[in-house]
C-alpha cells in the first residue's frame, strides 16, 4: 500500500518559496508515496459599502490580490510538476479556495485524507506558519516541516526526542516510514530540562526499535542555557541527523493555538526538517 502525502501550498499574502517544489518532491521520492500538491487560493471578502466609499479603490486591490494568488498557485504546480517529473515521483493537484482568515483550516480539513503532510517553511513566513500549525494541531496526521533553505535529500539518520509522554510516542509510531528506511536512529532524552518519567526511558526505547531490527540507539543530552527545540535541533545536527521526530504540544483556546515551549522553541528557529505529531 503506497504513503500518500499531502502538500498543501499558500499563496496569500505570503505565498510558498519555489524551493517547496524540490524539497516535497524528495520527500515523496524517497518514501516512495504519492503526492497530491493542492494549492488553496485566499478568498477574500467584498468590501463593505462604507469601505467602498472610503476607499474606492478597494474593490480592485481585492481582485488583484485574488489574481495574484491564483497565479502564484499556478506557478508553484507547475514547478512541481517539473520536480515529479524528475524524481518520477506520481503527483495529482487540485485547486481550491477558502475565506482568507479559512486557509490553515482547509488545509487541515483536506490533511485528513492521507498519511502525512508536508509544509515549506520560511522564517517570516506568517502564512505558511498558521497554515502548518492548523494542519499540526487539527488533522490527526503528522506534519513534516521542510526548512526552505536547505535542500531535502534522505533521512538517512533520524533523530527522535524522547521524554516519554503521549505525544511523543505517537510521534514515533507516525515516523515509522522514516524509521523503516533509516541507517541510523538516536533516541533522545534530555537531562537537565524536566524529570522524567523514567530514566531509562531513551534505552527502553531504542531497544524496542532494536528488536524489530532497526539501528537504534540512545543518548542522554544536556542543552545547557538553550531554548529545548533548538538544544534538540542543534545536538541532532551536530550527529548528523537528517530528520527530528518530536511531539508538537499545543492546545486551542478560542481557536488559538497556545504552544508548548519546545514546540513553540522548534517553529521560531527552523534548522532541520522535523516530523511533529499531536
Amino acid at each position: 500500500m503506497k504513503l500518500q502525502a499531502f502538500l498543501p501550498l499558500v499563496t496569500h499574502p505570503h505565498g510558498n518559496s519555489d524551493a517547496i517544489a524540490s524539497n516535497a518532491t524528495a520527500i515523496a521520492a524517497y518514501l516512495g508515496a504519492e503526492l497530491h500538491a493542492e494549492v488553496i487560493s485566499a478568498h477574500i471578502s467584498n468590501a463593505s459599502t462604507v469601505m467602498s466609499r472610503l476607499l474606492p479603490k478597494l474593490p480592485e486591490l481585492i481582485r488583484e490580490a485574488e489574481a495574484a494568488s491564483r497565479q502564484r498557485g499556478e506557478h508553484l504546480l507547475e514547478k512541481i510538476r517539473e520536480e515529479a517529473a524528475k524524481k518520477p515521483v506520481k503527483l495529482t493537484t487540485g485547486v481550491s479556495s477558502a475565506a482568507l482568515l479559512l486557509t490553515g483550516e482547509a488545509a487541515a480539513i483536506e490533511a485528513r485524507y492521507f498519511d502525512i503532510s508536508l509544509h515549506g517553511w520560511e522564517t517570516g513566513n506568517s502564512t505558511s506558519r498558521a497554515t502548518a500549525e492548523a494542519v499540526m494541531f487539527g488533522s490527526g496526521r503528522p506534519a513534516i516541516l521542510l526548512p526552505e533553505a536547505l535542500a531535502i535529500g534522505t533521512m538517512g539518520h533520524v533523530a527522535i526526542a524522547w521524554d516519554g509522554s503521549r505525544v511523543a510516542a505517537r510521534a514515533v509510531a507516525d515516523a515509522k516510514p522514516f524509521l523503516e528506511r533509516a541507517s541510523k536512529i538516536t533516541v533522545f532524552t534530555i537531562v537537565d530540562e524536566k524529570p522524567l518519567t523514567e530514566e531509562d526511558g531513551a534505552e527502553r526505547l531504542a531497544g524496542g526499535l532494536r528488536r524489530r531490527g532497526l539501528a537504534a540507539e540512545a543518548a542522554s543530552i544536556d542543552i545547557e542555557d538553550r531554548p529545548v527545540g533548538i538544544g534538540l535541533q542543534v545536538h541532532a545536527l551536530e550527529r548528523g541527523a537528517n530528520l527530528l521526530v518530536m511531539g508538537g504540544y499545543g492546545h486551542s483556546v478560542v481557536r488559538d493555538f497556545v504552544l508548548g515551549g519546545a514546540t513553540e522553541d522548534v517553529l521560531d528557529d527552523l534548522r532541520l526538517p522535523v516530523l511533529f505529531s499531536h
